[in-house]
């Protein structure tokens, strides 16, 4: 990513395509640590938010085992409220 500012002149060249995000924010005068999907003031934060995920999971997972998945040779589907089932053809 890059960090561009609203004061300059950005061109942007390809011999593909491109695709651009842009978003918009204000500074917010904080310092920031950021790793993976958490961001706290500081490295402590940090430190402490990982403890907390792997102790709770932020609230736990509801099913008995770790990672309820399906079989690997399962196909996608679609199970839908009124139970029709949905299958790739």
């Amino acid at each position: 990513g890059s960090v561009l500012r609203s004061t300059d002149a950005t061109t942007l060249h390809s011999s593909g395509g491109a695709d651009c995000l842009v978003l918009q924010g204000r500074p917010i005068g904080e310092p920031i640590a950021q790793q993976g999907p958490f961001v706290m003031n500081d490295e402590a934060g940090l430190r402490q938010t990982f403890i907390d995920y792997q102790r709770t999971g932020f609230g736990g997972w509801p099913w008995p085992v770790d990672g309820p998945v399906h079989a690997a040779d399962r196909q996608r589907f679609a199970l839908h409220p009124d139970g029709r089932l949905e299958e790739p053809v």
